[in-house]
């Protein structure tokens, strides 16, 4: 079987107000790099500083989603996000480690596997739609 690439690209943030952190990230340098809107009705918008690599992903949920939670000190910090090579071998990988897979994505422009940390934190790794 070849082996997974991963690569770290991003972290991600919830925040209760999507225009207002935008327009504090804004000010502070930060560029929008890419939007949208998620299955469930919940935004995001990828941000860059000038001359980094890595992105700072907001994420936006509506209290209708099952991705929501009520905002406490200490929950901002929404996930980590991979690229991988294959998502399909990588969730076998995770399976085989015995890791716990908390959602799966697997739509016409989305195909994702989430898992958790100890703590519960989220990783996200995504990948190509397979055809």
């Amino acid at each position: 079987m070849p082996k997974v690439k991963v690569e770290f690209v991003y972290s991600g943030l919830r925040v209760r107000d999507l225009p207002r952190s935008l327009r504090f990230y804004r000010k502070i340098g930060f560029r929008i790099h890419n939007r949208g809107t998620m299955g469930h009705g919940g935004r995001w918008v990828h941000l860059i500083f000038p001359g980094a690599v890595q992105r700072v992903e907001l994420n936006y949920y509506p209290q209708s989603t099952r991705y929501y939670e009520p905002f406490r000190k200490g929950t901002e910090f929404d996930h980590l996000g991979f690229r991988v090579s294959d998502v399909e071998a990588w969730e076998s990988d995770l399976r085989r480690r015995k890791l716990p897979i908390v959602a799966r994505i697997r739509e016409k422009h989305e195909n994702i596997v989430y898992t958790r940390d100890p703590d519960g934190n989220w990783l996200e790794f995504f990948g190509p739609v397979p055809e």
